[in-house]
């Protein structure tokens, strides 16, 4: 059991250490070749923060631990929004400038709105998965087509300005070098964090799901949680919710897609009626203190508060039902 636990302490540091390093050479690389700043931040850094749960959950689902692969893509919508959101806004109220990230939140809602529909049977199936994918790949050919036309935008001018700082520091070179590496210990981290993961459920006898509601989810949130509060620390406020946006719509399109489209899995009705209502609720809110119906969009201390409330509560709650606490 010590060999399994620390197998996931050294897998997810790795995990969030190596997803850094991706992210950067790619982000670099592609600044290298001209690609537009608003274009990378939306595709290149949401898939690059995306990539811990996407190694994971594709691992969990061929190794036929659908828990795991299910609970880290949730899980990790349900901490992106609650606590580094939550946490996010505590330190300092988001304004939400860019029309690009204002058109996201309705995407996001309806996005798992349609992913409550697939599930509602109890059955990922592989047609799910596909559908899950077309959609996936129509936002980023949306993406594309936003970021080509380089309209100006507050969240493309604090990418931009994130991009040349960063060029400055790291050579073509060095950039390509990290893009390679970090995709290499992606894989490997992943392996090494998905079997103490599931060593830890067997020995303790709690199912892989709450495993990947939590731990799992919680560590592969960790790159995100990093650069929004980095992204936040330098008052760049639409960096730190575009991460959480794009990441969230990694995770429930082509995360859970990927992982359905390697392994159909059944779907337990706790995962929908209680995981996927609280992801749902939280969008929802995220939706309507983010958008700005009558103006600028904003999530103030007091809404941040709120949603570090919703996740201490939802995981006192899933700790609960492994020990037992009646209610």
């Amino acid at each position: 059991m010590l060999t399994a636990f620390l197998a996931v302490v050294f897998g997810l540091a790795l995990l969030v250490w190596s997803a850094d390093r991706f992210v950067e050479g790619s982000a670099i690389t592609c600044r290298n070749f001209g690609m537009p700043p608003l274009l990378i931040g939306m595709v290149i850094v949401g898939f690059g923060t995306s990539a811990p749960e996407m190694m994971v959950s594709a691992l969990a689902s061929f190794q036929g631990n659908p828990g795991i692969a299910l609970g880290n893509a949730y899980g990790s919508n349900i901490t992106n929004i609650a606590l580094i959101l939550g946490l996010t806004a505590l330190i300092s109220p988001i304004a939400v400038h860019s029309q690009v990230l204002r058109k996201e939140l309705p995407l996001l809602t309806a996005v798992t709105v349609l992913a409550i529909l697939q599930l509602w049977d109890g059955w990922l199936s592989r047609a799910d998965a596909v559908v899950l994918l077309c959609v996936f790949f129509g936002l980023m050919g949306w993406s594309i087509w936003q970021g080509m036309k380089k309209q100006p935008d507050t969240f493309a001018a604090e990418m931009e300005q994130e991009l040349d700082i960063e060029a400055l520091e790291m050579p073509m070179g060095r950039a390509v070098f990290w893009l390679v590496t970090g995709l290499v210990l992606l894989i490997l981290s992943s392996r090494i964090l998905v079997w103490g993961a599931v060593e830890i459920a067997r020995g303790f006898g709690v199912s892989d799901l709450i495993i990947g509601l939590t731990i799992v989810a919680v560590g592969t949130s960790l790159p995100e949680l990093a650069s929004s509060i980095s992204a936040l620390r330098k008052g760049e406020h639409e960096i730190a919710l575009g991460n959480v946006l794009g990441s969230n719509l990694f995770n429930t399109l082509a995360v859970v897609g990927i992982a359905g489209a390697i392994h159909p899995m059944a779907v337990s009705g706790e995962v929908v009626y209680r995981d996927m209502a609280v992801m749902s609720l939280l969008t929802l809110s995220l939706f309507v203190f983010g958008y700005g119906f009558k103006g600028l969009g904003r999530i103030n201390r007091f809404e941040g508060a709120a949603l570090l409330v919703c996740y201490v509560g939802y995981n006192a709650y899933l700790v609960s039902t492994v020990v037992g606490f009646p209610w």
